[in-house]
């Protein structure tokens, strides 16, 4: 596992988001240009639902970090300067380039049904899954203690978890009579 680490820390920071990203859009456009007749209208409508879903992570998230991640006026949404933990970063580390991007590669895998999408859903999620560790070992040199803490409190990009954390949370304690 160190070597992989130190294999990851090697590489150009955005190297793994470069490739994933151009897998996602070769995944477009085979699922909405090529393979366009599914063999099963049910996984397909499950692809659209899942999409629909990764479409919120992948927004939503441009919203919060603006509203509550100090960023400078002029700056990307992503020139955050203050951690964000509340909102869908309660619920996952990596929402945007996590969660919205393995969720998206499922639903193009399922939308298309076709074995070539399937493949580059699998290597694209892989690289997605590492590409995550990259930006918390990023997030930990700009936010420090305060990032580390948030890792021990927040999933990286298991939705389902970082939900019943939420629920698990917000229930109020019972005390004995």
């Amino acid at each position: 596992m160190k070597d992989c680490k130190g294999a990851l820390a090697r590489l150009h920071p955005h190297l793994l988001a470069w490739i994933w990203t151009g897998l996602l859009i070769l995944q477009m456009i085979l699922a909405f240009f090529f393979f366009t007749d599914p063999r099963s209208q049910a996984l397909k409508t499950a692809g659209w639902a899942i999409w629909a879903v990764g479409t919120v992570f992948a927004i939503v998230p441009i919203l919060a970090l603006r509203a509550r991640g100090g960023v400078p006026d002029g700056k990307s949404y992503m020139e955050t300067t203050t951690l964000v933990d509340r909102g869908i970063y309660a619920i996952v580390r990596h929402p945007q380039s996590g969660t919205a991007g393995l969720l998206l590669s499922l639903a193009l895998a399922l939308i298309g049904q076709h074995w070539l999408i399937a493949v580059l859903a699998v290597a694209g999620m892989a690289l997605i899954y590492l590409d995550t560790f990259k930006a918390d070992e990023a997030c930990i040199e700009k936010f420090g203690p305060q990032y580390v803490d948030y890792m021990q409190r927040v999933p990286r990009v298991n939705f389902v978890s970082g939900i019943l954390r939420q629920l698990i949370r917000s229930r109020p304690e019972r005390t004995e009579v």
